[in-house]
């Protein structure tokens, strides 16, 4: 989860991120932040994001992030 957090900090200096559950729909996450998002998270946690999965419930919460990492890497197993 830390990873998460990083990453998004990396991407937004500055942003608070923890605790938050309104990223995309706040616009703290906009698409071309997502797209290097979703780039970032696959270099480091060796997962391909589909396409059906870049939606607002996936993206809104650094837990939401997190849960959908965990769900991909379980379903690479």
């Amino acid at each position: 989860m830390d990873a998460i957090l990083d990453i998004l900090d990396e991407l937004r200096p500055g942003a608070a991120f923890a605790g938050r559950t309104d990223l995309v729909d706040s616009r703290e996450l906009d698409s071309l932040t997502i797209i290097a998002l979703v780039a970032e998270l696959e270099d480091v946690f060796d997962v391909v994001v589909p396409a059906v999965e870049i939606v607002p419930e996936n993206f809104n919460s650094p837990e939401g992030i997190w849960a959908l990492v965990c769900r991909l890497r379980a379903q690479d197993l």
